[in-house]
């Protein structure tokens, strides 16, 4: 398991996480409920692992709303502080952009 989903999930599973405005705006936008992006941290598959990006440790998995649907969040991790989790964005994968199960980017 990668290290900063771990403590990605660690960080929510505590409380101890905050949604980013832009987050706030994708979730609405793909009538994803807060919940569901939070509940679901705890099963999320890892999608794409960035522990070097240049803003912050950062992983994107896949995670499923309480119907079932699948749900890409981006979470991330302040470099200075280690908390609290940021939801960055999260949003309904296209599935002519993503393999059939989500986990990997098509070719385009």
């Amino acid at each position: 398991m990668s290290e900063t989903l771990r403590r990605v999930q660690t960080l929510v599973l505590s409380g101890d996480f905050i949604i980013s405005r832009h987050g706030f705006r994708e979730l609405a936008a793909d009538d994803i409920v807060a919940q569901d992006a939070l509940a679901g941290i705890q099963a999320a598959i890892l999608v794409e692992d960035y522990p070097d990006s240049r803003k912050e440790p950062s992983v994107l998995v896949l995670q499923y709303d309480r119907d079932g649907r699948p749900i890409h969040a981006m979470w991330g991790i302040p470099r200075v502080h280690g908390r609290p989790a940021i939801l960055v964005t999260a949003y309904r994968p296209a599935p002519e952009r993503w393999s059939a199960d989500f986990r990997r980017r098509r070719e385009q």
